[in-house]
Protein backbone atom coordinates (compact mmCIF):
# COMPACT_ATOMS: atom_id res chain seq x y z
CA UNK A 1 0.00 0.00 0.00
CA UNK A 2 2.44 2.26 1.01
CA UNK A 3 4.78 1.70 -2.08
CA UNK A 4 1.70 2.33 -4.13
CA UNK A 5 1.05 5.58 -2.66
CA UNK A 6 4.90 6.47 -3.21
CA UNK A 7 4.45 5.46 -6.71
CA UNK A 8 1.36 7.79 -7.28
CA UNK A 9 3.43 10.59 -5.67
CA UNK A 10 6.18 10.01 -8.20
CA UNK A 11 3.41 10.08 -11.00
CA UNK A 12 1.97 13.48 -9.83
CA UNK A 13 4.99 15.31 -9.29
CA UNK A 14 6.26 14.02 -13.11
CA UNK A 15 2.61 15.33 -14.48
CA UNK A 16 3.09 18.14 -12.86
CA UNK A 17 6.36 19.06 -13.49
CA UNK A 18 5.70 18.23 -17.17
CA UNK A 19 2.52 20.58 -17.30
CA UNK A 20 4.66 23.25 -16.34
CA UNK A 21 7.64 22.35 -18.44
CA UNK A 22 5.35 22.23 -21.54
CA UNK A 23 3.76 25.99 -20.52
CA UNK A 24 7.47 27.36 -19.64
CA UNK A 25 8.56 26.00 -23.16
CA UNK A 26 5.57 26.99 -25.32
CA UNK A 27 7.41 30.26 -26.34
CA UNK A 28 9.97 27.80 -28.40
CA UNK A 29 7.05 26.65 -30.22
CA UNK A 30 5.35 29.57 -31.35
CA UNK A 31 8.52 31.27 -32.36
CA UNK A 32 8.28 28.51 -34.79
CA UNK A 33 5.50 30.53 -35.93
CA UNK A 34 6.95 34.11 -35.78
CA UNK A 35 5.80 34.74 -39.67
CA UNK A 36 2.08 33.80 -38.75
CA UNK A 37 0.08 36.60 -37.79
CA UNK A 38 -1.27 35.76 -33.77
CA UNK A 39 -4.73 36.47 -34.98
CA UNK A 40 -4.64 33.16 -36.69
CA UNK A 41 -2.56 31.17 -34.65
CA UNK A 42 -5.09 31.57 -31.63
CA UNK A 43 -7.89 30.96 -34.36
CA UNK A 44 -6.13 27.77 -34.98
CA UNK A 45 -5.72 26.83 -31.84
CA UNK A 46 -9.15 27.03 -30.79
CA UNK A 47 -10.79 24.75 -33.44
CA UNK A 48 -7.49 22.23 -32.77
CA UNK A 49 -8.46 22.42 -29.16
CA UNK A 50 -12.10 21.70 -29.53
CA UNK A 51 -11.24 18.64 -31.72
CA UNK A 52 -8.17 16.92 -29.92
CA UNK A 53 -10.65 17.51 -26.41
CA UNK A 54 -13.50 16.29 -28.22
CA UNK A 55 -11.43 13.09 -29.14
CA UNK A 56 -9.88 12.72 -25.66
CA UNK A 57 -13.46 13.07 -23.83
CA UNK A 58 -14.96 10.45 -26.12
CA UNK A 59 -11.82 8.06 -25.34
CA UNK A 60 -12.15 8.41 -21.97
CA UNK A 61 -15.81 8.85 -21.26
CA UNK A 62 -17.21 6.91 -24.70
CA UNK A 63 -21.21 6.69 -24.26
CA UNK A 64 -21.22 8.68 -21.16
CA UNK A 65 -19.11 11.53 -22.96
CA UNK A 66 -22.56 13.49 -23.39
CA UNK A 67 -24.00 13.41 -19.89
CA UNK A 68 -20.56 14.05 -18.57
CA UNK A 69 -20.05 17.29 -20.76
CA UNK A 70 -23.85 18.17 -19.72
CA UNK A 71 -23.79 21.79 -17.90
CA UNK A 72 -26.48 24.37 -16.63
CA UNK A 73 -27.17 27.50 -17.94
CA UNK A 74 -25.58 29.69 -15.61
CA UNK A 75 -22.44 27.48 -15.97
CA UNK A 76 -22.76 28.02 -19.76
CA UNK A 77 -22.66 31.66 -19.48
CA UNK A 78 -19.71 31.84 -17.15
CA UNK A 79 -17.94 29.83 -19.18
CA UNK A 80 -18.53 32.13 -22.58
CA UNK A 81 -16.86 34.86 -20.60
CA UNK A 82 -13.96 32.39 -19.27
CA UNK A 83 -14.04 31.97 -23.13
CA UNK A 84 -13.31 35.62 -23.92
CA UNK A 85 -10.51 35.80 -20.57
CA UNK A 86 -8.75 32.95 -22.06
CA UNK A 87 -8.86 34.30 -25.84
CA UNK A 88 -7.69 37.72 -24.46
CA UNK A 89 -4.63 36.23 -23.03
CA UNK A 90 -3.70 33.39 -25.39
CA UNK A 91 -3.39 36.37 -28.24
CA UNK A 92 -1.72 38.63 -25.89
CA UNK A 93 0.79 35.80 -24.92
CA UNK A 94 1.59 34.71 -28.64
CA UNK A 95 1.53 38.50 -29.79
CA UNK A 96 4.29 38.97 -27.27
CA UNK A 97 6.75 35.75 -28.07
CA UNK A 98 6.58 36.83 -32.01
CA UNK A 99 7.17 40.36 -31.45
CA UNK A 100 10.39 39.48 -28.86
CA UNK A 101 8.97 40.19 -25.47
CA UNK A 102 9.01 37.05 -23.82
CA UNK A 103 10.61 38.55 -20.25
CA UNK A 104 7.15 40.22 -20.93
CA UNK A 105 5.45 37.33 -20.55
CA UNK A 106 7.78 35.99 -18.06
CA UNK A 107 7.03 38.77 -15.40
CA UNK A 108 3.17 38.91 -16.01
CA UNK A 109 3.20 34.71 -14.88
CA UNK A 110 5.25 36.16 -11.84
CA UNK A 111 2.69 38.68 -10.83
CA UNK A 112 -0.32 36.38 -11.53
CA UNK A 113 -0.71 35.13 -8.43
CA UNK A 114 -0.53 38.36 -6.58
CA UNK A 115 -3.05 39.54 -9.13
CA UNK A 116 -5.20 36.49 -7.95
CA UNK A 117 -4.62 37.49 -4.09
CA UNK A 118 -5.72 40.74 -5.07
CA UNK A 119 -9.14 39.44 -6.55
CA UNK A 120 -9.19 37.13 -3.50
CA UNK A 121 -9.48 40.28 -1.23
CA UNK A 122 -11.60 42.29 -3.51
CA UNK A 123 -14.26 39.74 -4.35
CA UNK A 124 -14.12 36.85 -1.50
CA UNK A 125 -13.12 39.07 1.16
CA UNK A 126 -9.82 37.23 2.04
CA UNK A 127 -7.55 38.66 4.52
CA UNK A 128 -3.64 39.25 4.93
CA UNK A 129 -1.48 39.33 7.75
CA UNK A 130 0.78 42.48 7.41
CA UNK A 131 3.63 40.65 5.96
CA UNK A 132 1.07 39.65 3.12
CA UNK A 133 -0.15 42.96 2.40
CA UNK A 134 3.63 44.22 2.83
CA UNK A 135 4.34 41.97 -0.02
CA UNK A 136 1.52 42.50 -2.18
CA UNK A 137 2.84 46.49 -2.21
CA UNK A 138 6.65 45.40 -2.44
CA UNK A 139 5.56 43.24 -5.92
CA UNK A 140 3.16 46.46 -6.95
CA UNK A 141 5.92 48.67 -6.38
CA UNK A 142 8.36 46.92 -8.73
CA UNK A 143 5.44 46.89 -11.51
CA UNK A 144 5.36 50.74 -10.83
CA UNK A 145 8.99 51.30 -11.35
CA UNK A 146 8.77 49.25 -14.82
CA UNK A 147 5.95 51.39 -15.45
CA UNK A 148 7.97 55.00 -15.07
CA UNK A 149 11.03 53.92 -17.10
CA UNK A 150 9.05 52.87 -19.59
CA UNK A 151 6.88 56.03 -19.83
CA UNK A 152 3.53 53.70 -20.36
CA UNK A 153 1.82 50.91 -18.38
CA UNK A 154 3.60 47.65 -19.10
CA UNK A 155 0.16 45.87 -20.52
CA UNK A 156 1.67 42.77 -21.70
CA UNK A 157 2.75 41.35 -18.07
CA UNK A 158 -0.52 42.96 -16.38
CA UNK A 159 -2.70 42.30 -19.18
CA UNK A 160 -1.37 38.35 -18.87
CA UNK A 161 -1.45 38.59 -14.90
CA UNK A 162 -4.80 40.08 -14.79
CA UNK A 163 -6.94 38.05 -17.57
CA UNK A 164 -5.60 34.78 -16.40
CA UNK A 165 -6.22 35.95 -12.33
CA UNK A 166 -9.93 37.14 -13.60
CA UNK A 167 -9.79 33.39 -15.38
CA UNK A 168 -9.03 31.54 -12.54
CA UNK A 169 -11.47 33.24 -9.68
CA UNK A 170 -14.35 32.60 -12.11
CA UNK A 171 -13.67 28.80 -12.88
CA UNK A 172 -12.50 28.69 -9.01
CA UNK A 173 -16.80 29.56 -8.74
CA UNK A 174 -17.38 26.73 -11.04
CA UNK A 175 -17.97 23.02 -10.61
CA UNK A 176 -16.69 22.20 -13.50
CA UNK A 177 -14.04 20.05 -14.74
CA UNK A 178 -10.57 21.29 -16.62
CA UNK A 179 -11.25 19.64 -19.48
CA UNK A 180 -14.94 20.07 -19.79
CA UNK A 181 -14.49 23.58 -19.01
CA UNK A 182 -11.87 23.70 -21.53
CA UNK A 183 -13.74 22.24 -24.28
CA UNK A 184 -17.04 24.37 -24.07
CA UNK A 185 -14.77 27.75 -23.82
CA UNK A 186 -13.06 26.53 -27.33
CA UNK A 187 -16.66 25.43 -28.42
CA UNK A 188 -18.31 28.66 -28.01
CA UNK A 189 -15.48 30.68 -30.24
CA UNK A 190 -14.95 28.50 -32.61
CA UNK A 191 -17.74 29.35 -35.25
CA UNK A 192 -15.57 33.17 -34.50
CA UNK A 193 -12.18 31.12 -35.02
CA UNK A 194 -13.91 29.21 -38.19
CA UNK A 195 -15.02 32.63 -39.92
CA UNK A 196 -12.14 34.45 -39.06
CA UNK A 197 -9.74 31.76 -40.97
CA UNK A 198 -12.24 31.37 -43.88
CA UNK A 199 -12.20 35.45 -43.87
CA UNK A 200 -8.48 35.04 -43.98
CA UNK A 201 -8.48 32.76 -46.29
CA UNK A 202 -10.57 35.05 -49.18
CA UNK A 203 -8.32 37.81 -48.70
CA UNK A 204 -4.88 35.70 -49.21
CA UNK A 205 -3.74 36.16 -46.20
CA UNK A 206 -4.09 32.66 -44.39
CA UNK A 207 -0.95 30.91 -43.25
CA UNK A 208 -2.03 27.41 -43.28
CA UNK A 209 -1.47 25.81 -46.44
CA UNK A 210 -0.66 22.62 -47.24
CA UNK A 211 1.88 23.12 -49.35
CA UNK A 212 3.59 24.32 -46.51
CA UNK A 213 3.26 21.50 -44.24
CA UNK A 214 5.77 22.13 -41.37
CA UNK A 215 3.85 25.58 -40.73
CA UNK A 216 0.23 23.41 -40.78
CA UNK A 217 1.43 20.80 -38.41
CA UNK A 218 2.84 23.20 -36.36
CA UNK A 219 -0.60 25.27 -36.10
CA UNK A 220 -2.80 22.53 -36.00
CA UNK A 221 -0.40 20.86 -32.99
CA UNK A 222 -1.25 24.34 -31.48
CA UNK A 223 -4.40 22.13 -30.09
CA UNK A 224 -2.38 19.59 -28.56
CA UNK A 225 0.15 21.93 -27.00
CA UNK A 226 -2.94 23.48 -25.55
CA UNK A 227 -4.68 19.95 -24.32
CA UNK A 228 -1.43 17.67 -23.31
CA UNK A 229 -0.27 20.08 -20.53
CA UNK A 230 -3.94 20.36 -19.73
CA UNK A 231 -4.06 17.00 -19.18
CA UNK A 232 -0.57 15.92 -17.74
CA UNK A 233 -1.81 18.67 -15.00
CA UNK A 234 -4.95 17.04 -14.16
CA UNK A 235 -2.93 13.77 -13.38
CA UNK A 236 -0.80 15.63 -11.27
CA UNK A 237 -3.03 17.92 -9.48
CA UNK A 238 -5.35 14.62 -7.70
CA UNK A 239 -1.66 13.03 -6.62
CA UNK A 240 0.29 15.85 -5.04
CA UNK A 241 -0.67 18.35 -2.64
CA UNK A 242 -1.89 21.78 -3.71
CA UNK A 243 0.94 23.39 -2.09
CA UNK A 244 3.11 21.57 -3.92
CA UNK A 245 1.14 22.65 -7.54
CA UNK A 246 1.30 25.69 -5.87
CA UNK A 247 5.12 26.06 -6.04
CA UNK A 248 5.34 24.12 -9.18
CA UNK A 249 3.59 27.07 -10.94
CA UNK A 250 7.09 29.33 -10.26
CA UNK A 251 8.53 26.74 -13.14
CA UNK A 252 7.03 27.96 -16.38
CA UNK A 253 7.98 31.60 -16.16
CA UNK A 254 10.99 30.80 -14.73
CA UNK A 255 11.71 28.90 -18.12
CA UNK A 256 10.44 31.71 -20.07
CA UNK A 257 12.54 34.16 -18.51
CA UNK A 258 15.32 32.04 -18.77
CA UNK A 259 14.68 31.39 -22.41
CA UNK A 260 13.66 35.09 -23.29
CA UNK A 261 17.60 36.52 -21.47
CA UNK A 262 19.77 33.48 -22.19
CA UNK A 263 18.36 31.57 -25.58
CA UNK A 264 16.51 34.89 -27.60
CA UNK A 265 18.90 37.46 -26.13
CA UNK A 266 16.16 39.99 -25.14
CA UNK A 267 17.97 42.58 -23.47
CA UNK A 268 17.87 41.90 -19.60
CA UNK A 269 18.70 45.77 -17.88
CA UNK A 270 19.04 46.79 -14.71
CA UNK A 271 15.33 48.35 -14.77
CA UNK A 272 14.09 44.84 -15.48
CA UNK A 273 16.47 43.84 -12.46
CA UNK A 274 15.07 46.19 -10.09
CA UNK A 275 11.43 44.99 -11.49
CA UNK A 276 11.76 41.66 -11.18
CA UNK A 277 13.83 41.78 -7.94
CA UNK A 278 10.88 43.33 -6.11
CA UNK A 279 8.37 41.18 -7.85
CA UNK A 280 10.42 37.53 -6.65
CA UNK A 281 10.90 39.59 -2.94
CA UNK A 282 7.29 40.05 -3.15
CA UNK A 283 6.93 36.44 -3.55
CA UNK A 284 9.36 35.02 -1.19
CA UNK A 285 7.86 37.15 1.70
CA UNK A 286 4.03 36.76 0.87
CA UNK A 287 4.80 32.70 1.27
CA UNK A 288 7.13 32.67 3.70
CA UNK A 289 4.31 34.50 5.47
CA UNK A 290 1.72 32.23 4.37
CA UNK A 291 3.71 29.63 5.76
CA UNK A 292 4.33 31.24 9.15
CA UNK A 293 0.66 31.22 9.67
CA UNK A 294 0.31 28.02 8.96
CA UNK A 295 2.28 26.45 11.14
CA UNK A 296 1.10 24.99 14.54
CA UNK A 297 0.68 27.29 17.64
Amino acid sequence: MHDRADTESRLGLAAGLGAFSIWGMAPVYFKQLADVRADEIIAHRVVWSVLFLAVVLFIRKRSEVLAHLRISRREFQALCLTAGLIGVNWLVFVHAVNTDRILSTSLGYFINPLMSVLLGLLIFRERLVPAQTLAVLIAAAGTAYMAWQLGQVPWISLSLAASFAAYGVIRKLLDVGPMVGLFWETLVVSPLALIWIWRMGVDGSLAFDMARPVSALLLAGSGLLTVAPLLLFAAGVRRVPLTTIGLMQYLAPSITFILAVFVYGEPFTMDHAITFGLVWLGLALFFWAGWQRSRPV
